[in-house]
């Protein structure tokens, strides 16, 4: 039986005030209070939310991430933010590569190496996004152009990383489109990157270190289709975009997340 977390993160990407993150996030927190058997929850908001976001879940099992980070401490790089900024604020998750940075503010998957390297160093839990674009769908490269973004995000990176490592596939052409990968495919190409991760550490003999990373599904993820896909046994969990806007439509999806891990403990 897997010893995996599972998670439900919500990135709210560029919505929400100071004053709507807290809104938001105390409405959250009250949701999962005095729950047991929860997953693990993560809220993501735009960088000038954060501290709001932060101060409204205090005492709750709500942790706050940041939807990017540059790999700089410090410098003369304006716009940017840097790990030690996050950390000082009480971030605990940092997403990484994910789509909508790598197709409008030039991520490449040498950026998204340094931004992990980063992310370790500073003791913060990344959530690297992988995927491909509705062309390279259609094209039948979805899992080479997976398998690549993989393996360049884990460049260089020790084994023992891994125990602190999420990965998130989320196909590009799935992102608030309304479309949604089908949860065998999804499963299916979840599969494909944890072999891919144990390819890559197999020579120095820690290839069973892949069966502990959480891997996430991310694509137009809400209520209607959250429990299909924790069915999957590959897909350990789900980061979640438009659905995690509003209360009433993220805390079903963590009522999912909830009955995925009741359901592994009944198993132990």
């Amino acid at each position: 039986m897997t010893k995996r977390k599972t998670i439900i993160a919500g990135n709210w990407k560029m919505f929400k005030t100071r004053k709507e993150a807290a809104e938001l996030a105390s409405a959250v927190a009250a949701g999962v209070k005095g729950e047991k058997d929860l997953p693990e929850v993560v809220l993501i908001p735009p960088f000038t939310s954060i501290e709001s976001a932060i101060n409204n879940v205090k005492g709750s099992p709500v942790a706050v991430g940041a939807q990017n980070m540059d790999w700089r401490e410090n410098g003369a790089f304006t716009g940017e933010v840097s790990p030690v900024m996050l950390t000082e604020l009480g971030v605990t998750y940092v997403l990484i590569g994910h789509s909508e940075r790598r197709q409008f503010f030039g991520e490449t998957n040498g950026t998204v190496n340094n931004r992990l390297k980063a992310a370790l160093e500073h003791k913060l839990t990344p959530i690297v996004c992988v995927g491909e674009t509705l062309d390279e769908r259609e094209s039948g490269l979805t899992d080479s152009v997976v398998r690549r973004q993989v393996a360049a995000a884990l460049a260089d990176i020790p084994a023992e990383a891994l125990a602190v490592i999420v990965v998130a596939y989320e196909p590009v052409w799935a992102i608030g489109t309304g479309k949604v990968c089908e949860a065998d495919e999804a499963n299916r190409v979840l599969g494909q990157i944890r072999a891919t991760i144990a390819d890559l550490y197999k020579e120095c003999g820690n290839s069973e270190l892949a069966e502990n990373v959480p891997l996430l599904y991310g694509g137009s993820v809400k209520p209607s289709n959250i429990e299909e896909q924790m069915a999957k046994p590959e897909i350990d969990g789900a980061l979640v975009g438009g659905a995690s806007l509003k209360a009433e439509e993220f805390l079903p999806l963590i009522k999912a997340g909830q009955k995925r891990v009741k359901d592994s403990l009944s198993k132990v």
